[in-house]
């Protein structure tokens, strides 16, 4: 069938998005872009307003999860309903588009992950690791196989060049900001990745695609993880790692222990619980508490008043540097402050990158943050310039403020 293309609608909102779209990816026109289309209102626009602007694009949609589960699950993403959608939407625009089997690599990279963290007492984010390693990795590659210049995705977050530094900044729609998410992104994957919706909000991007005739104008947004049907993450932690396996302690029963020793109960797992999780505990002292620690080893949850909340410090692992200075450690070693996010619905607070005994980087917090959690992301801004990303790292240990 012979795609029928977009016409060009003479718009003063469309043109402004066909500038700011020429404008975010700094390429001449006629320039060949791949564009990363999850079936969702956001890649679909980028794909189609970069066509509407005079690029030679080219859609890739990632297969991630077995389509019969994903049909089943409404907001998920990159599977299914959306790889159909995807499809459609590029035949309506009129560019090629190609689909990828990326479920061996996604469970390998981000699904396994997903279960072996949970099971070390962590709370993972693998939004995360999905952006690192499958679609800023790997299908960063097979847009350069073939022959791309650039690489463009539907995030909420800018990419700009000042000086001789291409740098990651805060999206103008702050709302939709998803820079926490992209903190591990390199600098060299910054340098070939282009964000078209940085400066444009989402109630516009949907106006864009009801005026480009997108049949995904009204679709809802992906939401939870997309491959945990009915957010039910325990279950397939427990399909994963069945009970008796080397690595399945986190589903074992163990204590639930009040910080000052006391054993005030039992539980039946600690994938089963997070930081700062009140409720569900089952336990009664007289005061509210809170899970202020998960103790794989010893298989006990460690409960607490909120104010045993509050970390005073915390070390990262796998640490990405995207500030001026040489490396994340050279910007320890001089003590640099830092605005330092480590939850995506947090707002980034005063703290100091600094080095520890041992010479490794840890993040020391000006007054205190409450419920922080290993295997989360902390994600740093620039306090003179609060936009621009840093770089970051998952959060490996925390220390107490008490």
């Amino acid at each position: 069938m012979t795609p029928c293309p977009v016409p060009v609608i003479e718009d003063a909102d469309m043109a402004a998005a066909i500038a700011a779209v020429r404008d975010s990816v700094g390429l001449p026109v006629g320039s060949r872009i791949v564009a990363a289309m999850s079936g969702g209102v956001d890649s679909t626009v980028v794909a189609a307003l970069l066509h509407q602007a005079g690029y030679e694009v080219i859609g890739v949609t990632l297969q991630l999860y077995d389509h019969g589960a994903a049909l089943k699950k409404s907001g998920a993403c990159c599977a299914g309903q959306d790889i159909h959608d995807a499809r459609v939407a590029a035949e309506k625009i009129g560019i090629p588009h190609y689909v990828l089997d990326y479920e061996s690599r996604f469970k390998d990279s981000v699904i396994e992950e997903f279960a072996d963290s949970y099971l070390r007492g962590e709370t993972p984010v693998p939004c995360i690791r999905c952006n690192q390693t499958v679609k800023f990795r790997d299908l960063l590659d097979v847009a350069r196989d073939l022959g791309a210049e650039a690489m463009a995705t539907g995030h909420y977050v800018e990419r700009e060049l000042r000086g001789n530094q291409v740098q990651m900044r805060r999206a103008a729609d702050k709302a939709r900001d998803q820079s926490y998410f992209l903190f591990a992104t390199t600098q060299e994957q910054l340098d070939y990745l282009r964000f078209p919706l940085a400066r444009i909000p989402k109630p516009q991007v949907r106006d864009l695609a009801r005026q480009l005739g997108l049949k995904i104008a009204h679709k809802p947004d992906s939401q939870d993880i997309c491959f945990v049907p009915e957010g039910k993450y325990t279950n397939l932690i427990d399909r994963l790692r069945p009970a008796g396996h080397a690595k399945g302690s986190g589903r074992d029963a163990g204590d639930i222990v009040h910080i000052d020793g006391r054993v005030l109960g039992q539980h039946d797992g600690i994938i089963s619980y997070t930081i700062g999780q009140r409720r569900g505990l089952n336990v009664a002292v007289g005061e509210p508490l809170f899970v202020v620690r998960l103790d794989p080893v010893k298989k006990h949850v460690i409960v607490g008043p909120r104010e045993a909340l509050l970390t005073g410090a915390l070390a990262l692992k796998e640490l990405n540097w995207l500030g001026d200075d040489d490396s994340f450690i050279a910007a320890a070693a001089k003590k640099t402050d830092v605005l330092a996010r480590v939850r995506s619905t947090r707002p980034p607070v005063p703290a100091q990158l600094d080095l520890d005994s041992a010479g490794q980087p840890i993040m020391r917090f000006m007054a205190g943050e409450e419920g922080v959690a290993p295997g989360q992301a902390c994600v740093l801004y620039d306090p003179e310039d609060t936009d621009r990303v840093l770089g970051g790292g998952f959060i490996a240990r925390t220390v107490a403020l008490i």
